[in-house]
């Protein structure tokens, strides 16, 4: 099944936590849909981590590790079920 929207706009939505990624959901994705998924994870997450946020704004920093934390884990979450359906990534 094709990617439904942008997959940067997806995987802004998993950084924001609306979307989470889960074996089930990505088994309906081709390889070559779960690559540009994971292109577009690392993307955001670059973008995440060039976004300044002062030390002193508590709030600010844990929501920007939230997002990054989502993130990574579903990038892990794409990466563990690609290697377990042999998928090169």
């Amino acid at each position: 099944m094709a990617i439904s929207g942008s997959p940067k706009k997806m995987a802004e939505d998993i950084a924001g936590g609306f979307f989470s990624l889960s074996p089930p959901v990505l088994k309906k994705y081709t390889p070559a849909d779960l690559k540009v998924i994971l292109n577009n994870l690392q993307l955001v997450q670059r973008e995440i981590r060039q976004t300044q946020v002062p030390l002193e704004d508590v709030q600010q920093v844990k929501a920007k590790n939230m997002r990054l934390s989502r993130m990574n884990q579903a990038e892990m979450v794409l990466r563990s079920y690609c290697k377990k359906k042999r998928i090169p990534l």
